[in-house]
């Protein structure tokens, strides 16, 4: 007995020694912090933030991995919580929701593969593309479904995902999950920044429209009597309804599909019709708009491109204020187009909507004589947009004296040659000067330079060598395969520039106290206060740097980098609509410039020039008339009498049930006049 004891007391001696070592040698230090925040997080494991459960996500807050806010099953009290925890503040949080992204579902299409593996959608993919003949479009299994830990998605009569959006947390499960990426989150900031690529399911009018309206669906929702809905939609991308609806040339009724049956549809003469819809109820439609960020920022010019740039930024939440040299906004909107075709009341009428959403206008301010770019940075602006316009710009600023320096240090090449030279007395250029492109003009305005002063110049040219054959003379030195990408400068100075060279794609600072470009225009620009990153908010400093915002949908592969690329325009916008996408790229680009975000864009970003899957004809599409535009009548109409009246409601349903709801490679087969449908898919092929 007593052995046994002793035997037992032995063993339990060793077991707790043994014990005692393990936890010495495999402790695990939990930081307290980390166990405060996972007490405060809801237990949910759901993994909605990211991370495989509450105690990796509090374990990735407290490291700076993941945020506050990322608990998409905990509501704001706890993410004020866990702010004041770690000590830092929340800013408020635009909400994300899921979107599908396709049209038709493989229930409704007529050609599709059968497929009898396992019942996931990442399955199906592997195997021949999935079920539908389209490579796009979802395929129907539910595995996004299965995915949603919050009973926000399910599977709808078509077959196809629908969300509930008072559901959904915006975790980005079901996104995960989708080997198409059919659907994805949503937001006002997410859609005003996308870029359209090769993988979305666009429509052939929405890749020719400019701006890239969502055609389909503002036209389907006309068709349905949402009229309202209807201007939502337009506006997404379009601030000037109800002028584009009269003056838009119309580039998307060029590509419309039903043209392969009969004639395109009014898709223009649709767009007016919801826009005269938001005009007859007595006050602006609003879109939609990300909560208020608490940055500011000033555009200069406020014409087409102007307006639509403060429009984009403001439904990205910042504060925005438009400056324009003349006494009215608008632009060539007010000089180019005859009041019959677009009247003064309509223009107005939007022109108040935009500063209806917030945006702030002030008139009568000329930058370079009222106001300054060193001025408004001082000002706590975060950014400075400069979108002046073209020809038509200039030659309303010549009508009484050359125009004041706009861009500190930056002269136009025309204004340059026409300056008097040294033998009238005057030393224009001291230090360092560029000339950026023009060729052998360019060498002539280099010469130019050296005759007023400058000490040395060089000149910038994109091309190779043999752009510019001349000998360059004395103290002026040629780059070729370059181009500027920036502008540096302080306070009223330019002090350099930001050179690329496009074969090796090396990067430098060539230091310069003058630029002077060969175009008929001063470029879009952006310019940003050089802050230290430790500056505190709205702390003021004279460096800034003057950034060239992306070119969209050119990329730097097909002729997109540096100012003036390929992808800009060297005069005016050949359309209203073209100056529209202009601006909201360049909101898109500033946005991503004080939010830090990633400034390139994708690489299958869709151009003009992408391949795309189309298709060369229709079947099942019986020959319908295009509905006709009715026409004022009187032999003499006054000034604001336009000649063209508008469809009334039921012209607009007629024409609006005309339009075949096409996907990527899919359509609506109509199988009556009356626009009684059922979805199918058609035999493909490539198309450019």
């Amino acid at each position: 007995m007593l052995q046994a004891v002793i035997i037992m007391g032995s063993l339990g001696l060793v077991v707790g020694v043994g014990l005692a070592i393990a936890s010495k040698v495999f402790y695990v230090y939990v930081d307290p912090l980390i166990e405060a925040v996972e007490a405060l997080l809801p237990g949910a494991n759901c993994g909605g933030c990211g991370y495989p459960g509450c105690s990796a996500n509090a374990a990735a807050i407290v490291a700076g991995k993941s945020s506050p806010t990322s608990c998409v099953a905990a509501g704001a009290e706890t993410a004020t919580a866990i702010a004041a925890l770690l000590g830092v503040s929340i800013e408020a949080r635009e909400p994300d929701i899921s979107r599908p992204g396709c049209t038709y579902s493989v229930a409704e299409a007529e050609t599709k593969f059968e497929y009898d593996g396992i019942s996931d959608c990442r399955a199906a993919a592997l195997l021949s593309g999935g079920m539908k003949v389209c490579a796009i479009g979802c395929l129907g299994l539910g595995s996004c479904v299965r995915a949603c830990q919050f009973d926000a998605l399910h599977m709808g009569p078509s077959g196809l995902p629908v969300v509930d959006p008072a559901k959904c947390t915006g975790c980005g499960a079901c996104e995960r999950v989708c080997p198409k990426h059919i659907i994805t989150l949503s937001s006002v900031s997410r859609r005003i920044l996308h870029e359209y690529t090769r993988a979305d399911c666009t429509t052939p009018c929405q890749r020719a429209c400019p701006a890239g309206i969502d055609i389909r669906t503002y036209i389907r929702q006309i068709a349905e009597g949402d009229y309202h809905g209807a201007v939502q939609t337009i506006k997404e991308r379009n601030p000037f309804p109800a002028v584009i609806g009269r003056i838009c040339p119309r580039p998307c009724e060029d590509q419309c599909r039903r043209q392969l049956a009969d004639e395109p549809v009014a898709i223009n003469f649709l767009k007016r019709f919801a826009a005269d819809y938001e005009r007859r109820q007595g006050g602006p439609i609003l879109p939609y708009k990300a909560p208020d960020t608490g940055k500011r920022l000033a555009v200069i010019g406020g014409g087409v491109e102007g307006l639509s740039a403060a429009f984009f930024a403001v439904r990205l939440g910042h504060g925005v204020v438009v400056y324009e040299s003349s006494d009215r906004l608008g632009g060539l909107l007010w000089t180019a187009i005859a009041r019959s075709r677009l009247p003064a009341s309509v223009l107005e009428e939007d022109l108040r909507s935009v500063e209806a959403l917030g945006v702030e206008t002030r008139t009568g301010q000329t930058l370079g004589r009222d106001i300054t770019v060193a001025g408004l940075l001082a000002e706590g602006n975060e950014a400075v947009l400069l979108a002046t316009g073209g020809w038509d710009s200039r030659l309303a600023a010549l009508r009484n004296a050359p125009p004041p320096p706009m861009v500190p240090g930056t002269w136009l090449l025309i204004d340059v040659m026409r300056l008097p030279g040294k033998a009238a007395g005057k030393t224009v250029f001291s230090g360092n000067v560029v000339v950026y492109g023009g060729g052998e003009l360019g060498l002539a305005a280099a010469s130019r330079c050296r005759e007023l002063g400058a000490a040395r110049v060089t000149v910038v040219l994109r091309g190779p060598a043999s752009e510019a054959s001349s000998t360059p003379g004395e103290g002026i030195e040629v780059m070729t395969a370059t181009v500027v990408e920036a502008l540096h400068g302080s306070g009223a100075a330019l002090t350099g520039l930001s050179l690329r060279h496009l074969e090796s794609g090396e990067t430098s600072i060539l230091p310069a106290e003058h630029l002077v470009l060969s175009a008929g225009r001063l470029p879009e620009l952006i310019f940003r206060s050089d802050r230290p990153d430790d500056a505190e908010p709205g702390a003021s400093t004279e460096a800034w740097t003057a950034h060239s915002p992306y070119k969209a949908p050119l990329n730097a592969a097909e002729g997109g980098m540096g100012l003036f690329s390929e992808a800009d325009v060297l005069s005016d916008f050949s359309a209203a609509i073209k100056a529209i996408a202009a601006g909201r790229r360049l909101a898109a680009s500033a946005h991503r410039l004080m939010t830090d975000g990633d400034p390139t864009l994708p690489e299958n970003v869709l151009t003009p020039h992408a391949v795309v899957q189309n298709i060369d004809h229709v079947e099942g599409v019986p020959p319908v008339p295009r509905e006709i535009m009715p026409l004022c009548h009187e032999t003499a109409p006054g000034i604001d009498v336009e000649i063209e009246q508008g469809f009334d409601e039921a012209q607009a349903r007629r024409e609006a049930a005309r339009c075949l709801q096409c996907g990527l490679i899919c359509y609506r087969h109509a199988a009556t006049a009356g626009g009684d449908a059922r979805a199918a898919t058609e035999e493909t092929r490539p198309a450019g």
